[in-house]
């Protein structure tokens, strides 16, 4: 697929997703952003930049852990999520944090200019995510700590239908690749390569819970990456694709809602004190 036209649907379609991912996400993958941020060892007066920051789940959490003499900078492919994530810093009060539009490939950020780096389940949704694991390297400055969180196996992911099911209706592109980096050791090997060391490499076993079939659906369809293609669906298709995907789920079932398993990889690694 064209990187060019995989960026502007990830633009478009998180854009249209903003709204909803809160509401769908946030409680289910907290527990990959609290690792994250464990191994990433923030402290006290860092500077910090959060790529692929969405609404600034990450990015909020960081700037408490930096303090007033720390700042964090949080960036995202999405306007809207851009948008969303300065308001609620606004409304919060947060003065140790700004957001910008920006590609993860392409950050126009100088080199060493961050003491830590994140990315919190955005590097599936990059064209060339070694090319961003690159990026983070070189936005460090020596001696500074990145680490990354993605989605695990596809095997032990149980929502993971819901691409071939939205794929059969309207193509949606959304990442060809969407699970190669959690997959053996490949986002472990993209830091190596990168020239990080000292690499450390954690998976993650969860559960997605939702109550209702309505809200496993809202996540899935509206909150997610498949938001641009969801958006046009007609009706019919709706019902149809939410039947199917309930289907697939129904294993899963939690009572009245849903426990759906799924697997987090998140690794992290330092620059060398002699870059």
């Amino acid at each position: 697929m064209d990187a060019k036209l995989q960026r502007r649907i990830q633009r478009y379609g998180w854009d249209k997703a903003a709204v909803a991912y809160e509401a769908g996400w946030s409680e289910q993958l907290s527990s990959a952003q609290s690792r994250m941020l464990e191994l990433a060892r923030l402290a006290q007066g860092q500077t910090v930049l959060d790529v692929a920051c969405g609404t600034g789940l990450v990015a909020l959490r960081a700037a408490t852990l930096v303090g007033p003499s720390g700042s964090v900078m949080g960036t995202d492919i999405s306007d809207r999520m851009v948008q969303l994530a300065r308001s609620t810093a606004s409304e919060r009060g947060v003065g140790n944090i700004r957001f910008e539009r920006m590609d993860a490939e392409d950050l126009q950020v100088e080199e060493g200019k961050f003491d830590v780096a994140v990315c919190a389940l955005g590097l599936m949704y990059v064209p060339d995510p070694e090319s961003a694991v690159r990026e983070l390297h070189r936005v460090l400055r020596p001696g500074g700590r990145a680490a990354v969180a993605v989605w695990g196996q596809r095997s032990r992911c149980g929502w993971a239908e819901i691409f071939p099911i939205v794929d059969s209706r309207v193509k949606s592109e959304v990442c060809p690749m969407f699970f190669r980096l959690g997959a053996g050791t490949a986002l472990r090997d993209a830091f190596v390569q990168a020239g990080f060391g000292a690499v450390v490499s954690d998976r993650i076993e969860t559960r997605l819970r939702y109550p209702s079939p309505e809200a496993a659906c809202q996540a899935t369809f509206a909150g997610g990456p498949v938001a641009l293609a969801y958006d046009r669906f007609t009706d019919t298709m709706k019902r149809e694709a939410h039947a199917e995907y309930l289907a697939s789920i129904e294993s899963f079932r939690e009572g009245a809602g849903y426990s759906i398993p799924g697997e987090f990889v998140v690794v992290a690694g330092n620059k060398s004190e002699s870059h």
